[in-house]
């Protein structure tokens, strides 16, 4: 349960606890009211009275026990199961050349993905608004599916931003700063909107469909035009009390040094991020040598020593950083996301080695390190499991305000 947006929607104590029944079922999968009970060290009476107000709204839905699960005499065991056909949510990621969209019913399953190109990689809050109406409608579709049946659209973005109140402080996909997106998002999106940062949203994945899966700390960095990280403590993401926190890419790895896309200087992914390589990769040479990370490996891979350099050089420097991250938090778990190519396996030994020769050294081994390439889709994935939890919190407290009235 995502208890900081549970929190921000001020529910009272009835749908708190009509939320955690709805999240023991969609863990379960299948589970009987005396489970549920069981499992929130709750009353027989109070899971029933939550189950009944989340049957009512649709929201679950009761199904036989398989033979094996059920008594051996008289009635079947009955099943709740959350009811997938209930909404539909769209989990949208914004990168640089494209909108990346996954539709998904309200158990999690996948609807549909649509990719939608991008002709610019900024621009202002007002148009990226509607490229993101464009990109959903396109993947609505093409899916077949009626847009205005969406109960809502969770969007990603690289960047500082408070997903409680849709502020967004700086992101590199917007011309302005300081916005409110939320007026923006009522104005033209078709349905409830929530936003929040893109590193969180994979660390989201992760913990659901990932390396993540069952791990209560454990930290997610993702490397592609710039560096983000997603931080989940207690089983809960960790986003900071302005929404800034988590910020790895911006942590200073060298006094007064290289220029940062956020504007200041000696900021980490103004060294390890794939714009830096590319500028450091071209210093002295055309400008139009290294046009993307594809060229640069290429470059190294047939000898070239600026290029071998660099990747070198970028790679023990993010070894470093990564040993401060498991200085700091002692993580279970470290997931390192880099997008497309794969880096070649000296440069990720040589990180790896900077990790281990930086960190403090402890009688006990260091924590698990998941080196992967980033699939688009595993950031629109991570946006749909936050709509799906941000739909349920609204509709629950929609169905508390019916109760009330």
């Amino acid at each position: 349960m995502d208890t900081q947006s549970a929190q921000a929607f001020d529910l009272d104590a009835r749908d708190t606890t009509r939320l955690r029944v709805l999240q023991c079922i969609r863990a379960g999968g299948a589970i009987s009211r005396t489970d549920i009970a069981r499992d929130l060290d709750s009353s027989p009476a109070t899971v029933t009275s939550a189950c009944g107000a989340l049957l009512d709204a649709g929201m679950i839905r009761e199904v036989k026990a398989a033979p094996s699960e059920s008594v051996q005499r008289g009635r079947p065991r009955v099943m709740l199961e959350v009811n997938a056909d209930a909404f539909a949510v769209a989990g949208v990621k914004v990168a640089r050349r494209a909108i990346h969209v996954m539709l998904v019913d309200f158990k999690g399953g996948e609807i549909g993905t649509y990719l939608h190109v991008l002709k610019q990689s900024c621009m202002p809050a007002r148009a990226l608004t509607h490229e993101v109406r464009r990109a959903v409608e396109l993947a609505c579709a093409q899916s077949g599916l009626d847009m205005g049946i969406l109960a809502g659209i969770a969007l990603g973005l690289p960047g500082f931003m408070h997903a409680d109140s849709a502020f967004m402080h700086w992101s590199s996909s917007v011309e302005e700063r300081n916005v409110d997106f939320r007026p923006l998002f009522q104005e033209v999106l078709p349905c409830p909107t929530f936003l929040d940062n893109d590193a969180n949203l994979v660390a989201k994945a992760e913990h659901l469909f990932g390396a993540g899966r069952g791990l209560r700390n454990f930290l997610v960095v993702t490397i592609e035009h710039g560096v983000g990280m997603g931080i989940v403590l207690g089983g809960e993401l960790y986003r900071g009390e302005r929404g800034c926190g988590a910020e790895f890419g911006h942590v200073k790895v060298q006094f007064e040094g290289a220029v940062c896309q956020c504007g200041q200087r000696g900021c980490l992914e103004a060294y390890v991020g794939e714009y830096a390589l590319i500028r450091d990769a071209s210093v002295g040479r055309q400008s139009d040598v290294h046009k993307s990370l594809q060229d640069i490996l290429d470059a190294a891979r047939s000898g070239d020593a600026l290029s071998h350099e660099v990747l070198e050089r970028a790679s023990q420097i993010l070894g470093v950083a990564l040993a401060s991250l498991v200085n700091l938090f002692d993580p279970e778990h470290i997931v390192l996301a880099r997008s497309r190519p794969k880096f070649d396996n000296p440069y990720t030994d040589a990180m790896l080695d900077a990790l281990q020769r930086n960190t403090v050294q402890v009688d006990a081994p260091l924590p698990g390190i998941t080196v992967r390439n980033l699939d688009e889709t595993m950031w629109a994935k991570g946006a749909a499991a936050h709509g799906i939890e941000m739909v349920s919190i609204l509709k629950i407290r929609e169905r508390g305000a019916v109760d009330a009235a």
